[in-house]
């Protein structure tokens, strides 16, 4: 069967009976049977958090989600009270190229199609608060700019949930009674300021203070200009009430899934929301819980930016892997996937092993290494694999999440338990030090994490990091970079050598508290491809779905 076809057969319980079984005894707010919004209300224990992340990423994925999701169900399995805590979908990858992101085969979050489209209101409610503040900065102008704002200098701009490449530079205001005429854009609501700091906020008080403190634009005098100056932040809280409260869904096999938040990991911070990952925290003993794309993005940014905010220390990382996209790290052609090749296997092993070596002398963790099965992998391979990891001391476990859901990962289940027992003490690294100036900390992340020679900075980039040492040194860097390579070079694949960074443009966001260093040629605006998931998909009568995914 389809995943489309697994989810709609699935047997779900009702979303009460999943909120009890966490432990959680207040009222929830229902969205039908089986979706529903938690109230900020936290337990008591202090669970586990077990980081899932992968090597860099191939067009094929890796299936880091559905391995989250099968390794939380086999901890349920082995009666550990766990919950996950995932990211919510995009729009633009579901109705692009990329599909959805509630995993697949027998190990999916339910209900599928709802957590894919529109789940529960938290992105549109993100994208009209960003919207909100950006009419109101255009507004301010047009109605006598009191705050004298340089319309050439604005810092903040438009979003939608939605993959749209005409948008990334547009021309505002061209009639005669539309406003002042300035250049502005668009990026996708994952990239957004505003999903960022619901992500990073701990309360709704926090939240309206770090929407207070978005720099909306310079003045004519070169100060910076807040939304708390256009009286912004309650407004934009208003319509952020609800969405700041976590989303309860729950597993093929009935286990508690906290859905909150979606940034993107290549170009955001990658991470559910903070609130979402301590809510759990304070329900189960185990937290499942994913970053974004490889360990140089997703498990970067939840480490040196999430943990830090958030005073998280996880107590392990799952690494997925797949053979096949260890062939393609090693050479070989994407259409021989399929055929034994121990040479482009043994290539390939040298991505695995920097993703490895970054977890491991960058943040303190430990690491256990997954090779999520296909099908078509062979014995043979699979244990090629393996024996070489064991050789370097890694611990490598095979899962067959997708065929067999939860009882596909319960060796994996049991050797995370066993990790975690062995380093109880184990306390989290960062790849750079608060008080590092910024030139240090690009320069440790792309030395330490990447593996390259360090950063070149563009004129631009260059001008602004001189403008912003002086009152914004202490803040991490969250890079926007290709998700395909360690490089900034979507076709370095591998573990590429002798490169360095460029850096193009640095961003400021005073809201979510970090800067944003754009490397390569990577968008903030992604486009569709010729042919768009979209144009194949159909609803019936019965609103069924096809084409989805």
């Amino acid at each position: 069967m389809t995943d489309v076809e697994i989810a709609r057969n699935a047997k779900l319980k009702k979303i009460e009976k999943i909120s009890k079984h966490l432990g959680f005894r207040s009222k929830i707010e229902c969205f039908g049977k089986y979706k529903a919004k938690l109230p900020l209300k936290y337990g008591k224990k202090q669970g586990k958090v077990i980081l899932v992340t992968s090597i860099s990423p191939t067009k094929m994925g890796n299936g880091k989600t559905t391995v989250s999701i099968g390794l939380a169900d086999a901890l349920s399995i082995l009666k550990k009270r766990v919950c996950l805590a995932l990211r919510e979908p995009s729009l633009g990858p579901v109705f692009g190229v990329k599909g959805g992101a509630t995993g697949g085969g027998k190990s999916q979050i339910v209900p599928m199609e709802d957590i894919n489209l529109n789940f529960n209101g938290d992105f549109s409610a993100i994208t009209s608060a960003n919207n909100l503040l950006c009419a109101l900065i255009d507004n301010h102008i047009f109605q006598g700019n009191q705050l004298n704002i340089d319309e050439n200098r604005i810092l903040f701009g438009r979003c939608m949930d939605m993959n749209d490449r005409t948008l990334r530079h547009i021309e505002i205001a061209i009639g005669e009674k539309d406003g002042v005429k300035r250049n502005d854009g668009f990026v996708i609501t994952a990239a957004s300021e505003i999903m960022a700091i619901l992500c990073l906020s701990s309360d709704l008080m926090d939240l309206k203070r770090r929407l207070g403190n978005i720099a909306v634009a310079y003045d004519k005098n070169g100060n910076l200009i807040f939304a708390k100056q256009l009286n912004a932040p309650e407004a934009m809280a208003i319509l952020l009430k609800d969405a700041i409260k976590p989303n309860l869904v729950q597993t093929l096999e009935s286990t508690p899934c906290i859905v909150h938040g979606g940034p993107f990991a290549n170009i955001a911070h990658g991470c559910n929301s903070i609130i979402a990952t301590k809510m759990a925290m304070s329900y189960a003993d185990f937290v499942v819980t994913e970053a974004g794309f490889g360990s140089d993005l997703g498990a970067e940014k939840f480490f040196d930016i999430k943990c830090r905010v958030g005073n998280i220390n996880p107590s392990a990382t799952v690494l997925v892997a797949t053979l096949s996209a260890l062939k393609l790290h090693g050479g070989a052609n994407e259409d021989d996937l399929k055929q034994v090749n121990f040479s482009a296997l043994e290539k390939g092993l040298e991505n695995l092993y920097a993703h490895i070596e970054n977890l491991k002398n960058n943040f303190n963790m430990p690491v256990i290494v997954t090779l999520n099965k296909y099908q078509t992998d062979t014995q043979e391979e699979l244990e090629f694999v393996t024996q070489k990891l064991e050789n370097i001391g890694v611990d490598c476990v095979t899962n067959d999440v997708w065929a067999k859901g939860g009882k596909g990962a319960i060796s994996l289940a049991r050797a995370v338990v066993k990790n975690i027992d062995d380093n109880l003490y184990n306390k989290l690294t960062f790849c750079y030090k608060t008080e590092d100036t910024l030139i240090e900390k690009l320069n440790k992340i792309a030395k330490k994490v990447y593996g390259a020679d360090g950063v070149v900075l563009s004129d631009l980039a260059q001008k602004k990091l001189d403008d912003l040492q002086k009152s914004f040194g202490n803040f991490p860097i969250c890079f926007a970079k290709t998700q395909y390579s360690l490089s900034d070079n979507k076709d370095l694949l591998g573990r590429p050598k002798n490169f360095k960074i460029h850096i193009s443009d640095l961003q400021l966001k005073t809201g979510a508290e970090f800067l944003v260093a754009i490397a390569g040629n990577i968008l903030l605006m992604p486009g569709l491809p010729k042919v768009p998931n979209a144009v194949n998909m159909t609803i019936d009568e019965n609103q069924n779905i096809d084409g989805l995914f």
